[in-house]
């Protein structure tokens, strides 16, 4: 993989990010990080280093400025502030379409926690350039019924046997969803899927699914 940093221009803001990618890659993931995260969260980053492997090109990019980042520590607002982080989010899939060098790539979205909600409404918002959905210890009920009800993209949950209330969101949001969705289980897992081999779980499920839906070969 050839990583280098970068600036994501979103309609109201430039973000930094890292883009990490080969020649011959089968698709993309935009990460949609969680609470009080950054592109630079070690949970995402394992997830992402799995994804490489499968041959998937990853973009882990910041959905808060550092100046908005220091007011979030302070408030916890701006995490929860669904509609901002769909901006962002929605922004990095079109900057991602829009470049030579991805256009035509098929674009996947893994989001945690409240950035799950944003990465499924920006699936919702853009249907033609996302292919598919996975949720780490999502909030996928703060997207909204309307929102859920719009997305056609493929949408898997994962979530932690032992996280119950998220547990119980999820299942409730994937009744609503519009297009295919599951939900994966790990066992005993809690929402930060502290416990020894739940990340990889993760990471090996969500690899499976984008290279699943991706159609790379072996999918």
């Amino acid at each position: 993989m050839i990583e280098r940093e970068v600036t994501v221009r979103a309609p109201d803001v430039e973000l930094d990010g890292r883009w990490s990618t080969s020649p011959d890659a089968v698709g993309a993931v935009v990460f949609a990080h969680g609470s009080g995260s950054s592109r630079h969260s070690p949970r995402n980053r394992a997830v992402a280093d799995v994804l490489h492997r499968s041959g998937i090109a990853t973009l882990l990019f910041d959905l808060l400025t550092p100046e908005e980042e220091q007011v979030d520590r302070i408030t916890r607002e701006l995490r929860f502030d669904i509609d901002l982080l769909t901006r962002r989010l929605t922004g990095a899939v079109d900057w991602l379409a829009a470049r030579e060098d991805t256009a035509g790539t098929p674009i996947g979205l893994f989001g945690a926690s409240t950035g799950a909600a944003a990465a499924l409404r920006t699936a919702a918002e853009r249907p033609d350039a996302v292919t598919g959905v996975v949720s780490r210890g999502g909030r996928p009920d703060l997207a909204g019924g309307g929102a859920l009800r719009a997305v056609r993209a493929p949408a898997l949950f994962i979530v932690g046997g032992a996280d119950t209330d998220v547990l119980r969101l999820n299942k409730e949001a994937l009744d609503r969803l519009g297009g295919a969705g599951r939900i994966r289980v790990v066992p005993g897992a809690t929402h930060l899927f502290e416990e020894e081999g739940a990340m990889e779980e993760v990471a090996d499920a969500a690899g499976e699914w984008f290279v699943r839906v991706f159609g790379a070969p072996g999918g």
